[in-house]
């Protein structure tokens, strides 16, 4: 984020005081502390279009679900002629058959995006995050999914964990709504480091810190978590959580 962007966020809206320095300083100790804690050999998961497809499946469905979900669709319909061809009616009933919630949706969604990218982009997935946007069921945090683990590109995607995490380590105020969560970060951490900070938070996210009892005292970062000192409070968070959007 360059610099004059700053002027759209606010230091005033965190619980405590520290400088933008002392913000950026601390936020590259937890990233490069959370790579030693969850290190991965390779980030890049994936080509473009599954992944995209993927993003679309585990909107609000548990990860076990949205890879089983997703290599059935593609055992079936192994290429995005296949799965534009289909059917809406028939992929909706896969996903329904395995689990998926919002399987109507979803359904139309995977459809619809395959036969756009079929016709608009000759079938390639954009690398760019307003045309990403543009396709049916891929907001923001999809979009920069796709860059990130589709291309391999720097891009910082915001789930639950991520606005969670960033809010109780202070690197994000903890009242604002979780699409706001982004620029903080992309402020505060090193370009270079963007595409390690959403695998590494929800590997966080679910093994420590837990939405319900998270395990402060045998946290690696609890001597840089502003939660941990008493800084910022549960009710903050879930305050701007029960405000979120889609």
């Amino acid at each position: 984020m360059a610099k004059n962007s700053r002027s759209s966020l606010s230091l005033e809206r965190f619980t405590f005081n520290e400088s933008w320095d002392g913000k950026r300083d601390r936020a590259f100790k937890i990233v490069k502390k959370l790579m030693e804690m969850y290190p991965r050999r390779k980030i890049l998961q994936g080509e473009p279009y599954f992944t995209l497809i993927r993003c679309i499946i585990s909107q609000r469905t548990k990860d076990e679900t949205t890879d089983h979900a997703s290599k059935v669709l593609f055992e079936r319909y192994p290429t995005i002629e296949d799965i534009s061809s289909a059917k809406i009616e028939e992929i909706q009933r896969l996903l329904k058959e395995n689990g998926v919630g919002l399987w109507k949706t979803k359904g139309r969604w995977i459809v619809e995006t395959s036969r756009i990218l079929l016709k608009k982009y000759e079938g390639r997935v954009p690398d760019n995050i307003e045309e990403l946007m543009k396709l049916p069921g891929i907001g923001r945090k999809c979009a920069n999914i796709v860059l990130a683990y589709g291309f391999g590109y720097q891009a910082i995607p915001v789930d639950t964990h991520v606005n969670r995490i960033s809010k109780r380590l202070g690197l994000a105020p903890p009242r604002i709504a979780p699409e706001k969560v982004e620029e903080y970060l992309r402020e505060l951490i090193p370009k270079n480091l963007w595409i390690y900070v959403n695998h590494a938070m929800v590997d966080h996210g679910k093994r420590i810190c837990r939405p319900i009892n998270p395990r402060c005292e045998e946290c690696p970062l609890k001597e840089l978590c502003s939660y941990a000192r008493g800084l910022v409070k549960e009710e903050d968070i879930k305050g701007s959580t029960n405000r979120r959007r889609h």
